[in-house]
């Protein structure tokens, strides 16, 4: 993979790319979301500390990034999950989106229609139900 330093800039500043994160009261990074466009889909990528997981913050990233990722026309949105990570494939069974899965060489790859998402989205307040980003909710 490399030195982040040598790459990291380039993936952050992507054209159309999502970037969230949860920051402790301390300041520290504790949970960061990306979507990263792939064409007509995205690719999204959770990373939940340690000490930080089981506490819902996978889950609420994964629901603002999909916002995202319906807000900006994407048709599906995947991501990779690599052996042994059990806690987002429970994640993903608890939602009540379809997800799609296709197991490869020990990496599954999972995904879900953005139509399928923009269903499962809280409707806004006084408004019908229309693609948003997740800061409109």
């Amino acid at each position: 993979m490399g030195d982040p330093r040598s790459y990291l800039g380039g993936l952050l500043t992507r054209l159309d790319s999502v970037h969230l994160a949860v920051r402790h009261q301390d300041g520290r990074l504790v949970a960061v979301g990306h979507l990263m466009p792939d064409g007509d889909r995205a690719e999204a990528a959770l990373l939940v500390e340690d000490l930080w997981q089981n506490q819902g913050l996978g889950t609420r990233l994964l629901r603002h990034l999909g916002g995202h990722a319906v807000g900006h026309g994407w048709r599906a949105v995947y991501g990779l999950v690599l052996p042994g990570d059990e806690r987002i494939l429970a994640m993903l069974r608890r939602t009540s989106i379809p997800v799609q899965r296709v197991e490869e060489e020990g990496v599954t790859t999972v995904w879900a229609d953005t139509g399928d998402i923009a269903d499962a989205l809280p409707l806004r307040r006084g408004r019908s139900r229309q693609p948003t980003r997740a800061g409109d909710w």
